[in-house]
């Protein structure tokens, strides 16, 4: 399995699917299980919530600066 392909996926469901991110919110351990299919081991299945977490933040975070360099 391509973690980061799915972590990527798992990011563009949750930033496009309103339903889907909001159980990733509240659940996200059956929220990953639903989209990668299978049933992972807690630390493999916490290493992939930390990840799309991650790749969240970094997104609000570019999304931010991007509309501040459009303020000079």
């Amino acid at each position: 399995m391509d973690i980061k392909a799915k972590i990527d996926e798992i990011v563009t469901k949750v930033k496009n699917d309103k339903d889907f991110s909001s159980k990733f919110m509240s659940d996200p351990v059956s929220a990953i299980e639903s989209v990668i299919g299978i049933d992972l081991p807690n630390d493999q299945i916490n290493a992939l919530i930390d990840g799309v977490k991650a790749k969240i933040t970094l997104d609000k975070a570019g999304d931010m600066l991007g509309s501040i360099k459009k303020l000079f």
